[in-house]
């Protein structure tokens, strides 16, 4: 009999263990700067796309995939690092008619909610901060793709989002109007990102190379 309520006894111990939230997977991501894209496309004179890119990125993940309601991202982006291959529209983007990075020197997005599944699509719903004002943004998510070991005792991961926003809702409202009809700059911008994010490791390099 005793041996009947000591087998009850752990059974019932291992149904409540499992019934506890899973806190074991949620894992901590750091974005890696060298290895990610973030960057946007907008049309000129209406003709065509222009892409550009920020170099200097920060950011930090947590990621549950068995509960996205867990999920956080915080990024911080430095306005000052804009390349588009042209040293004198990066200047003119730089200067108040633009992003102003001396007033505004910080780009930030930090999540609110995941909405939808990895089957049909999630967004990342949150807070963008551009020019000096924070507004709500949804992301198109696809990944994380499965973390892979990275040869220095961490793991590696990666995601692309992206999505649309108007910049004249950030009060970049600078334009010129062309003599045919239309404008020099779409108001709509095109965000597209690929990041790479990390965690742990942080052994000797392999020898294979620096990456």
């Amino acid at each position: 009999m005793k041996s009947l309520f000591r087998s009850l006894f752990l059974a019932l111990i291992a149904l409540a263990a499992a019934a506890q939230p899973s806190w074991a997977e949620l894992k901590e991501w750091r974005v890696d700067g060298a290895h990610s894209y973030v960057g946007f496309k907008v049309r000129h004179m209406m003709v065509s796309w222009v892409r550009g890119q920020f170099a200097d990125v920060k950011g930090t993940v947590s990621h549950d995939p068995a509960d996205l309601s867990k999920t956080t991202v915080a990024v911080e982006i430095d306005a000052n690092s804009i390349d588009t291959s042209n040293e004198r529209r990066d200047k003119h983007l730089r200067s108040a008619d633009f992003f102003d990075v001396e007033k505004f020197p910080r780009i930030s997005f930090v999540s609110k909610r995941v909405e939808g599944n990895a089957p049909s699509g999630l967004k990342l719903i949150g807070d963008l901060t551009l020019h000096g004002v924070t507004k709500e943004v949804a992301l198109a998510i696809e990944g994380p793709a499965p973390a892979v070991a990275d040869g220095r005792g961490g793991e590696k991961s990666g995601v692309t989002a992206s999505g649309k926003i108007n910049r004249s809702d950030f009060g970049l409202t600078w334009n010129r109007a062309l003599e045919a009809g239309g404008v020099t700059v779409s108001d709509e911008v095109i965000l597209e990102i690929e990041a790479e994010l990390a965690r742990g490791g942080e052994g000797p390099p392999r020898k294979s190379g620096g990456d």
